[in-house]
């Protein structure tokens, strides 16, 4: 008797510089993967690492057509390895986030239209009102910010609204410039996309909606009320609310595939789409965050994923709907100074050496003694501070620390910071709170023994290669049955268990407890230091 074919649920993951596909079974077992590379498989755009980096260095766009061909490859690719899409039983994805798409008047009857015969590529070569989208490297929109945060009452009551302060690279600062300096594109915009819900309305055939956690990241969601903001949108635009479209549940299910797919790749006409959503959201998905868990990825830049219940949103960090819980929040903070931080004072004082450099960790106490070092080469996103600052017990100024002092002084002080920051954004730590640690350093045991202790938590191990693509495939699944009820959790439970990578000491918590309101207190003195912006 022969065995049913497997169900499958794919994941699509519109990055900066590539189009990657996973496929998983219902076991979630990884059964497929490919990607198209924008630079090397598409080189007739002209991009470098995916984008185009105009004159003043602040204009960062890629060309929305590029992301259309790369589709089209991407599945004739698929379909010559003899991959079954008529297994697949629905699929989800993710974008970059922040960037927008402009459709032209007239778009979207072509998406309803659509011949199998042509690749999508020559059907919407002309649907855009914008050629070249501007995306999450554009930092052109200062005055843009600064207007909308007026607008509104100041920058923490955007916040308050929001989730987050104004930011250049957010869409709704993108979108006030383009109508600000070119209002005929403007109103020849028939609709406005993010990156995800362009995506997901190549594979609707029609106008997909704005999912709530990538729509937080645009600083015009109430992220409460989980509404579009009148008082935000009218700061940037008129009529935007109409070009903008609803906005709808992470796991909503906008419908099956277009006509166009069955036709042309032999997908079933059941396939569902379920609502695409930022890189970020899916990377938490990806990671099968928890309520409490903190992710937190030690690269060259550092960053932490926060599932969160009641925020609280500040001038720094951002807050997000959550991308697989209605009812809750997930938050994001990034800390510029990572990796190369950390070898650069590797380096100096362990001799190059990562072995030399765990055995300081090893041999100097927790606390350090009370000594505190803040360690910033380039100007640092929270806080915002540059520069190297020594403290010892007494809080007073030091110029040097011994080397082994002053290894444990930087690891310590990364971490002292992310959980200071963390809190501030409303992150409690509870009895079962997991850290999950991925990136270079989280290799590193030493160095995660010192998480650790800082956040008085069990660090456990993840391997998260393609993470945000892996997390819409599951995404894909969850969106099947989101209706009924059923947990993001219980739909990965048959994932890959992280491993225990290290468990706090028993007095850690006694010791860090005063030292992280020392911390917070110097960091202050720091901040009010940095020097002024030209």
């Amino acid at each position: 008797m022969a065995s049913a074919p497997r169900r499958t649920f794919l994941g699509f993951d519109f990055s900066t510089q590539q189009l990657k596909v996973i496929a998983i079974d219902e076991s979630l077992e990884v059964i497929y993967e490919d990607n198209v590379q924008f630079d090397k498989d598409l080189p007739e755009f002209g991009t470098q690492g995916g984008v185009h980096a105009h004159s003043d260095k602040l204009v960062i766009t890629s060309p929305v057509l590029m992301w259309v061909k790369a589709l089209d490859v991407l599945l004739e690719k698929m379909k010559s390895s003899g991959f079954s899409f008529s297994q697949v039983k629905a699929l989800s994805g993710t974008g970059q986030q922040h960037g927008s798409v402009y459709w032209r008047e007239g778009a979207n009857a072509k998406l309803k239209n659509l011949s199998a015969d042509l690749p999508l590529y020559e059907h919407l070569k002309d649907s855009f009102a914008v050629s070249d989208s501007p995306i999450w490297m554009d930092s052109s929109t200062t005055q843009e910010c600064r207007h909308l945060e007026e607008s509104v009452g100041g920058a923490q009551q955007l916040a308050n609204i929001t989730g987050s302060r104004a930011y250049e690279r957010f869409t709704g600062n993108q979108i006030a410039k383009i109508y600000k300096q070119n209002p005929a594109v403007y109103v020849q915009s028939e609709r406005i996309s993010l990156v995800s819900s362009f995506a997901a309305s190549l594979f609707l055939g029609d106008y997909a909606p704005i999912d709530y956690s990538d729509g937080s990241g645009m600083n015009f969601l109430q992220i409460r009320e989980k509404v579009w903001s009148q008082s935000c949108l009218h700061a940037c635009a008129p009529e935007l609310e109409e070009k903008l479209g609803p906005v709808v549940p992470s796991s909503s299910v906008l419908g099956s595939v277009s006509l166009y797919y069955v036709q042309r790749y032999g997908f079933s006409a059941d396939c569902k789409v379920v609502a695409f959503t930022g890189d970020n959201p899916a990377s938490l998905a990806g990671m099968r965050l928890e309520e409490g868990d903190i992710a937190v990825s030690l690269g060259t830049s550092d960053t932490l994923f926060l599932w969160i219940q009641e925020p609280t949103p500040a001038l720094e960090g951002h807050i997000f709907c959550n991308p697989v819980d209605a009812q809750a929040y997930m938050a994001l903070l990034c800390f510029k100074n990572g990796s190369l931080m950390r070898e650069r004072i590797r380096d100096e004082c362990a001799s190059g050496s990562w072995d030399e450099f765990s055995k300081a960790l090893r041999s100097t106490p927790v606390g350090n003694n009370g000594n505190l070092g803040f360690y910033f080469d380039v100007m640092e996103i929270t806080p915002e501070a540059v520069g190297i600052h020594r403290f010892n017990a007494d809080n007073q100024k030091v110029p040097e620390f011994a080397k082994e002092v002053e290894i444990r002084a930087l690891i310590e002080g990364q971490f002292m910071a992310k959980r200071i920051h963390a809190e501030k954004l409303g992150y409690k730590i509870m009895p079962r709170t997991r850290i999950l640690a991925t990136g270079g350093a989280s290799s590193n045991e030493e160095i995660l023994q010192v998480l650790s202790d800082v956040f008085s938590a069990s660090v456990y191990t993840i391997d998260t290669a393609n993470s945000a693509c892996l997390g819409c495939a599951y995404r894909a699944i969850h969106g099947l049955q989101a209706e009924t009820g059923v947990p993001f959790a219980d739909v990965v439970s048959l994932g890959a268990e992280p491993w225990l990578a290290a468990t706090p000491n028993p007095t850690a918590d006694e010791v860090y407890q005063p030292i992280l309101k020392r911390y917070a207190d110097l960091e202050e003195k720091v901040v009010l230091r940095k020097p002024s912006k030209q």
